[in-house]
């Protein structure tokens, strides 16, 4: 099992001076919004962090965009056995149903019991 945050932020090109020039994260993908940055992933010695902006979320996914303007964390959950994860999750409120990305991963969102976004995701192939 593998956890990596996502920061939900208003503007993502705000966020990589700091965390590419400055920490040294990578960024090994990138997803537009328009003219804008929707989605990036960051690598850096084997660390992750996602980044997704306010206004991509609230079209991707709306019921997980923050209120106003608050800037939110949420966690992604990448694991071996999608399968598995559905089968726990049955009968559970799910909010965002299982899709497939621009990057690969199978996906399924939920709120977990104190509101915050849990993704939960497994390779393709899986």
């Amino acid at each position: 099992m593998k956890i990596t945050p996502v920061l939900i932020v208003e503007a993502i090109e705000k966020s990589l001076p700091f965390r590419v020039g400055r920490i040294g994260f990578e960024k090994t993908v990138e997803v537009a919004d328009g003219d804008a940055l929707g989605f990036v992933i960051l690598m850096r010695d084997g660390a992750e962090l996602m980044i997704q902006s306010v206004a991509s979320v609230r079209k991707d996914v709306p019921g997980f965009a923050p209120k106003g303007n608050a800037n939110e964390t949420a966690l992604f959950i990448e694991v071996a056995d999608l399968d598995d994860i559905l089968k726990r999750l049955e009968g559970y409120p799910v909010d965002m149903a299982e899709r497939i990305t621009d990057y690969g991963m199978r996906e399924i969102g939920v709120r977990d019991p104190d509101r915050h976004t849990v993704l939960f995701a497994s390779p393709r192939s899986n």
